[in-house]
């Protein structure tokens, strides 16, 4: 069962709601709360964000354009788009502009769809080759792209619940660590399988292009044996749910990116939201950051398999979220 149902079903029942779950999937549910509130949920989206703020944050484009309205540091970067939607807004920013774009900023560069997550088909460019092959993936199955800067640092995501900070933890790309006699398929599928021991699914795209073009950089491929304790990153993106690893830092986030943190979640008119951030360091003073975007309905499976302490803090903020939606039902009547 996926996590956030089994949380909510856990959870409802000490503020006396019930819960029924579709029972193929297991992917969407309906509560009925003791005061009579109904509300829906799927996957990890719940009905504690305004619709409005929530389709801003799932935008990259629109979300980046308000946060640097609000004065924030954001990745500098432009949005591209499919002959289709170029010919429909008459915008010439097609493919090609993409291109000449990328070179202006400078090599490398990031490449990401405008509206998929999870990491999907994000993508660190170094040449014009790679740009029109990663370009040509995307705007096939998205409608526009997005080309930001690349920026040195470490990757961290910090969430937020109205006022309070629930966790923070950098997120560090897949990666495999030598025994001295596997090859890195191998050890693909050693990684894998805890995945799915751990997590009950797979997370390893096997077959991902740039897992292939990640290990090419290091004169590398599937069939090298790696040796003895070296670690071989597999990806450039840290997203948990393409199977990066999470280091938590929710007792050390310094008080100057927690507030960062609760200053953006208000700006944004949300409640639940997760930042993602580049900075040096988390826990000390904030010198300077970057902001990579905003969730509104951030996914925490990955966070919570890291122990018991995680798993309760997503359990406490679940409720957080079940007690915020009964609360404002009581508001409104």
């Amino acid at each position: 069962m996926p996590l956030v149902t089994s949380i909510i079903q856990k959870i409802a029942p000490q503020i006396g709601a019930v819960v029924v779950v579709d029972p193929e999937y297991e992917l969407v549910g309906h509560i009925t709360f003791k005061n009579g509130k109904k509300s829906f949920f799927s996957t990890t989206k719940l009905n504690i964000n305004g619709f409005g703020s929530a389709e801003i944050a799932k935008d990259k484009g629109y979300s980046k354009f308000f946060l640097k309205h609000f004065g924030y540091h954001v990745t500098e970067g432009q949005t591209f788009f499919n002959q289709k939607l170029c010919k429909k807004i008459g915008n010439e920013r097609d493919i090609d502009a993409g291109f000449e774009y990328a070179k202006f900023i400078g090599f490398p560069v990031i490449i990401k769809p405008i509206n998929l997550s999870q990491g999907k088909l994000v993508t660190k460019i170094h040449n014009k080759t790679e740009y029109y092959q990663v370009a040509k993936k995307i705007l096939r199955a998205n409608a526009g792209l997005i080309i930001e800067r690349f920026y040195l640092g470490k990757d961290y995501r910090i969430v937020v619940i109205d006022d309070e900070i629930i966790a923070a933890y950098q997120r560090l790309p897949l990666s495999v660590i030598g025994d001295g006699k596997s090859n890195v398929t191998e050890l693909i599928q050693r990684k894998q399988d805890g995945f799915i021991q751990n997590l009950g699914k797979k997370i390893i795209d096997v077959d991902d292009f740039r897992i292939k073009r990640k290990l090419q950089k290091q004169s590398l491929n599937l069939n090298s044996v790696i040796p003895n304790g070296k670690v071989v990153y597999l990806l450039d993106n840290a997203n948990l749910s393409s199977g990066g690893e999470a280091v938590d830092v929710t007792e050390n986030i310094h008080p100057d990116f927690q507030k960062l943190a609760l200053n953006v979640t208000k700006d944004m008119g949300l409640r639940l939201m997760g930042l993602d951030i580049i900075t040096q360091d988390i826990t000390r003073p904030m010198v300077d950051y970057v902001i990579i975007e905003v969730n509104g309905s951030p996914g925490l499976t990955h966070y919570a398999s890291i122990g018991d302490i995680q798993t309760k803090r997503v359990e406490d903020l679940y409720l957080k979220v079940l007690k915020a939606l009964e609360t404002e039902y009581n508001s409104k009547n």
